[in-house]
């Protein structure tokens, strides 16, 4: 299987410093700072990057889990919304899927959105963090 890389460097005091996060696939490289990871300021952070990374494994867990059913998906789009909390720590992380699926029932579509939650590789490895799942089929 696939190993996958990101670095990171980072300049300086934590509040006065600034760093920058790059993919090894080279396709982004952005600046942090600790105003654009604890503020709201312009910048990435880590906690985004897992959001991103989150987002798209479910999306293609999912998928995956349809089409295992023999069903194809028009669309699937994941929202990950991951909370900084004190510590700092992250506290939860919320999905928020809306998927079409013709052929598919509501209730049908709850059974994989949960198992798609349960078992994609990034949801296992974030298992120890309290997760929310919020999934409509459109």
């Amino acid at each position: 299987m696939a190993v996958r890389s990101a670095e990171a460097r980072w300049e300086g005091t934590l509040r006065e410093g600034s760093g920058t996060l790059k993919l090894g696939s080279g396709v982004y490289e952005g600046p942090y700072t600790y105003a654009s990871r604890f503020e709201e300021e312009p910048g990435t952070n880590p906690e985004e990057l897992i959001g991103a990374a989150h987002a798209g494994c479910y999306s293609m867990f999912l998928s995956a889990l349809l089409s295992k059913a023999g069903l194809t998906p028009t669309s699937i789009q994941t929202t990950a919304k991951v909370h900084l909390g004190a510590g700092p720590a992250v506290t939860k992380i919320e999905l928020t899927c809306e998927a079409s699926v013709p052929g598919l029932d509501a209730t049908a579509f709850q059974e994989h959105a949960q198992a798609a939650k349960a078992n994609c590789p990034i949801s296992k490895a974030l298992s120890a963090v309290p997760m929310e799942l919020t999934a409509t089929l459109v």
